[in-house]
C-alpha cells in the first residue's frame, strides 16, 4: 500500500509544483475578461461560481474512463500506476490546462477551430470531422455504459435497452438546454456521489488492508494476452492520465470561468482529480480479487459478450461497501458517464455551430444541428460494447496528439515554453501510431515495425515542426510583438 500512497502524494504535489510552472509559461492576466464576462448570452455564455465550473469539468472528463480503463489497464501490471501518476502531471494536466486557457483567450472558441487556428485550414477540417465523430462515439458509450449499471437495480423492471431510452432521453434535454437549467444545477449533487464514491472505494481500500501492488514487485507485462505494455497500457488508462476528449469539453467551461487565475485548479486540478480517482480504482481492483492475476480470471469466468468492467464495479462496491453503501458509491459510478456524455453531445452541438456559423441561441437552430447528431449516435450504439470502447480510447489519444502539437505551436508563436507540450505531444504521437500499427483492431503489424514505424512518424512530425519555426522565424517574431501590445 506504500506504493498506492506514493502515487497519490505525487500527484497532488504535481498540481502544485508542475502545475504552476505551467501556468507561469502561459502567462495568466487576471485582469483580462473572459469570454463569460465579455459576451453572456443565457444558453452557453453564462459567469457561474468557480467551485461549481470545476465541478462541471471535473464531473465532464471523469466518465468511465478512469474507472473502466483503470480496471483494463491495471491487467497489465504495476507499470499502470506510474503511467496514471506521470501521464497525470506531464501530459494530461498541461493538456487540458494550456487547451483550455487557449479556449478563454479566443473567445470560447470549439477545439477544431483552435487547433486550426495553430496547424492550419486542413488540419480545421480534418479535426471538425474527427472531434465529431469522437463526440458521438463518446455519448454512445456513455449510454451504454451507465445503462448496463442502472439494469443491475432493476433486474425485474426496467432491462439494459429500457435504461438505453431514459439515458438517452435524458442526454437529448441536457444538449437543448441552457447550461445552467439542468447541468449547472444537477452536477453539484453528482459531484457528491461520485466524491463519496471515490472516497468509499478509498476507506475500503485501508480498512480491508487490500494487498495493493507495490512497485518492488517489479513491473513485468502481466496481460493475459501478451498484449504489449508499450502502446497498449497507454491507450487503455486514457481518461486517467491524458485524453483528447478533456479538450473537447474544456471550451463549454471556458464560456463560464469568470478570471484567469482560477483556470489551473479548474482545468489542470479536474485533471489531477481525475487521476486519484484512476488510481483508487486500479488499486481497488487489483486488491480486490486478491492479485492482478484473481482479477484476470474473475474477468475469464464472464461471458464475452458481458460488460466486464461494470461486473467488476459492481462487485466490489456491493462486497466492500454493503447495500447502502454500495447503491451511492454505484450511482456515483454512473454520475460519471452521464456527466460526460451529455457534455459530449452538447460538445458536439457547438462544434457543428462554430464550424456552420449559426447561432444557438434559438431553439429551432438548436434542434436543426442536434437531431441528426442524436440519430447517428443512436446508430453507433449498435455496435458492440468492447469494440466500441477500444475505437473510443485510440480516438481519445489520437485527438490529444493534434490538440498537443497546437499548444506547442501556440505557445512557440508567443515565444513561450513550449517543451511542456512538445515532449508528452512526441510521446502522445508515438503511442497513436504504434497503437493502430499493432493493435487487433488496427493494422496488427509485427511489433517490431510498428515502432520502427511510429519512430520515423515522430521524426517526420518534430523536423516539420522546426522546420515551421525556421522558416517563419521573423513572421512569430512580429507576431510575438503584436501579442504582446494586446
Amino acid at each position: 500500500m506504500i506504493s498506492f500512497f506514493i502515487s497519490i502524494g505525487l500527484l497532488i504535489a504535481g498540481y502544485f509544483i508542475y502545475g504552476k510552472i505551467t501556468e507561469r509559461i502561459f502567462g495568466i492576466e487576471p485582469n483580462r475578461p473572459t469570454p463569460a464576462l465579455a459576451n453572456p448570452d443565457g444558453v452557453d455564455y453564462i459567469p457561474l461560481p468557480w467551485w461549481r465550473v470545476f465541478l462541471i469539468q471535473f464531473l465532464n472528463i471523469a466518465g468511465l474512463g478512469p474507472i473502466f480503463g483503470a480496471i483494463m489497464g491495471i491487467m497489465f501490471g504495476e507499470s499502470a500506476f506510474l503511467w496514471i501518476v506521470f501521464g497525470t502531471i506531464f501530459a494530461g494536466g498541461v493538456h487540458d490546462y494550456l487547451s483550455g486557457m487557449m479556449s478563454i483567450r479566443n473567445n470560447g472558441t470549439s477545439l477544431p477551430e483552435l487547433v486550426g487556428n495553430e496547424l492550419g485550414n486542413g488540419i480545421k477540417q480534418f479535426m471538425r470531422v474527427f472531434s465529431l465523430a469522437l463526440m458521438i462515439l463518446v455519448g454512445a458509450v456513455f449510454v451504454s455504459g451507465p445503462a448496463q449499471l442502472l439494469a443491475n437495480f432493476t433486474p425485474h423492471s426496467i432491462n439494459v435497452s429500457g435504461w438505453i431510452v431514459i439515458v438517452f432521453t435524458y442526454y437529448i434535454l441536457a444538449t437543448l438546454l441552457p447550461i445552467d437549467k439542468i447541468i449547472a444545477k444537477i452536477y453539484p449533487f453528482f459531484g457528491f456521489v461520485l466524491l463519496f464514491m471515490a472516497v468509499g472505494i478509498f476507506l475500503a481500500l485501508i480498512l480491508n488492508k487490500a494487498p495493493i501492488p507495490e512497485f518492488t514487485e517489479g513491473f513485468a507485462n502481466l496481460h493475459p494476452n501478451k498484449l504489449p505494455i508499450f502502446p497498449i497500457m497507454f491507450v487503455s488508462i486514457a481518461c486517467g492520465a491524458i485524453s483528447g476528449f478533456h479538450a473537447t469539453q474544456s471550451p463549454l467551461m471556458a464560456r463560464c470561468i469568470q478570471n484567469e487565475k482560477l483556470g489551473r485548479r479548474i482545468f489542470y486540478g479536474s485533471m489531477v482529480a481525475e487521476g486519484i480517482v484512476a488510481l483508487i480504482w486500479a488499486a481497488a481492483a487489483s486488491s480486490f480479487f486478491g492479485s492482478i492475476q484473481g482479477l484476470q480470471e474473475f474477468l475469464g469466468t464472464l461471458p464475452a459478450t458481458a460488460n466486464k468492467p461494470a461486473v467488476v464495479v459492481d462487485r466490489i462496491c456491493r462486497d466492500w461497501l454493503g447495500n447502502i453503501g454500495g447503491v451511492i458509491t454505484l450511482l456515483g459510478v454512473i454520475a460519471a458517464p452521464l456527466t460526460s456524455g451529455d457534455t459530449a453531445l452538447r460538445s458536439a452541438r457547438l462544434i457543428v455551430a462554430d464550424f456552420i456559423h449559426l447561432e444557438q441561441k434559438s431553439w429551432k437552430k438548436r434542434l436543426m444541428i442536434s437531431i441528426p447528431i442524436f440519430i447517428l449516435t443512436f446508430i453507433v450504439l449498435q455496435i458492440n460494447f468492447d469494440a466500441l470502447w477500444r475505437y473510443f480510447a485510440w480516438c481519445n489519444q489520437t485527438l490529444a496528439v493534434f490538440t498537443l502539437w497546437s499548444i506547442t505551436v501556440y505557445l512557440a508563436k508567443r515565444h513561450k515554453g513550449y517543451w511542456i507540450s512538445l515532449i508528452p505531444a512526441v510521446f502522445m504521437t508515438c503511442v497513436s501510431v504504434s497503437y493502430i500499427c499493432i493493435a487487433p483492431e488496427g493494422f496488427q503489424l509485427p511489433q517490431y515495425l510498428s515502432y520502427l514505424i511510429s519512430a520515423i512518424a515522430c521524426v517526420v512530425v518534430i523536423f516539420f515542426f522546426y522546420r515551421f519555426i525556421y522558416l517563419n522565424k521573423e513572421k512569430l517574431l512580429t507576431e510575438n510583438q503584436l501579442f504582446n501590445k494586446k
